[in-house]
This record gives structure tokens, C-alpha cells and sequence, in this order.
């Protein structure tokens, strides 16, 4: 997987980082996670698709702390969803990372998506089977596999700790596609979704469907 990240990789910003992360390894305890797709997410005030775009907030403090620093947020009251922190202290940016392809730990994995056994096989004895390219396609799913929830929040990527993010093996520039990002309805042209093109594991593309009231 090579050597970690350093802090200086994600002091930058993140529209820059998002691409660079494609090809990475990031690793939480037996599971490791090759990063297929990203989003990147501006600053304050300059992204309204952004969790910092109105300013500093409890709950997206973490965006505005060092940069390699875990952005773990909960949503539509059921997903776990992470992100990485980019730029210098006190601008509020991040990476989230939408899917990968699981490259070790895959029945810890399968465990946790499943809810049961580390071989898929669900209380009652029957089995639930997923295919690898689903196991962390998507960001919910992701955050499922590598084991992350909301006590993750503020983890330092950048320390000895238990969460990580290896060198892997950047991607041919050739291979990365960008576009719109996913199911955003608020700064929904910028094209900052980043990914493999080809690779089995990148989640389908979701416009943002506005909702009606009858």
C-alpha cells in the first residue's frame, strides 16, 4: 500500500486533493478500501453544496481543523457518510469519499453489510450475497464497510491512529472522469465528482430530484 499520507497531501485545495486521492488505500483496522470515487467541496461562502457554505456550525466544526482529519456526518436519519479535510485550519473544505473496491479484510467487510456472519451467512441460516463491486459502492456503503460511524468524527488520518490513508497507486490521468456531483441541488454544475473510468466499483450517477409538496 506504500507509505501513509502526510498532512501536506490534503493541505490543498480540495478540488485539487479529490482527483489525487483516486487509486489511494484507506484502512480501518482489518478492512482496506481503494478509492474508485470522490467529491470535492469548497469553502465557505464559495460552495453552496458545501456543509461549511454558511460558516462554522457544531456540527461541521471538524471541517474547519487540520486538514487529514476525518468528516464524519450523519444523514436522511439512516447513513453514515465520510469525508476528508482539506485545506489549512480555519477554511472548512473536505473530500467525501463516495466508493472503492474493498482490496483486504472483504469478510469483515461482507460481515458488516450484512449484519451477520463473517461469511454472509444472516442469523436464520440463509445467505445474503453481495458482489464485491458493491460492498463500498457508494458512500453510505462505504463508510458501512470500513466500519465507520459517528465516534469516527475528528479522527487524525495523518497520526498513528487507527484510521489511515496509504499511497496505493495513483491513477493515470488518462482514466480520471469529472462531473457533476451527486444528488446535490445547490451548486449542482460544478464538476467535482471524480472517478475511474471503467471501474466496476464507481456508484451510478443521481441528478437531485426537487421534491413537491401536493
Amino acid at each position: 500500500m506504500g507509505a501513509p499520507l502526510e498532512r501536506a497531501f490534503f493541505d490543498r485545495p480540495s478540488y485539487e486533493v479529490a482527483p489525487d486521492l483516486l487509486g489511494r488505500v484507506i484502512v480501518h483496522g482489518p478492512v482496506a478500501v481503494r478509492l474508485t470515487e470522490v467529491e470535492a467541496y469548497g469553502k465557505p461562502g464559495e460552495d453552496p453544496a458545501s456543509h461549511t457554505y454558511r460558516g462554522r456550525t457544531e456540527r461541521n466544526s471538524v471541517m474547519f481543523g487540520e486538514p487529514g482529519h476525518l468528516y464524519v456526518y450523519f444523514t436522511y436519519g439512516m447513513h453514515f457518510c465520510a469525508n476528508l479535510v482539506c485545506m489549512p485550519e480555519g477554511v472548512g473544505s473536505a473530500v467525501l469519499i463516495r466508493a472503492g473496491e474493498v482490496v483486504d479484510g472483504s469478510a469483515v467487510a461482507r460481515s458488516r453489510r450484512t449484519g451477520s456472519g463473517t461469511d454472509g451467512s444472516s442469523p436464520e441460516g440463509g445467505k445474503r450475497v453481495i458482489p464485491d463491486r458493491d460492498l463500498a459502492r457508494g458512500p453510505a456503503r462505504l463508510a458501512v464497510t470500513l466500519g465507520l460511524a459517528r465516534l469516527h468524527n475528528g479522527f487524525d488520518c495523518c497520526s498513528n491512529g487507527p484510521i489511515r490513508v496509504f499511497e496505493g497507486e495513483p491513477v493515470d490521468p488518462a482514466l480520471i472522469r469529472t462531473g457533476p456531483r451527486t444528488g446535490v441541488s445547490a451548486g449542482a454544475e460544478t464538476p467535482w465528482r471524480f472517478w475511474i473510468d471503467g471501474d466496476p466499483t464507481v456508484s451510478p450517477y443521481r441528478a437531485h430530484v426537487r421534491r413537491t409538496r401536493r
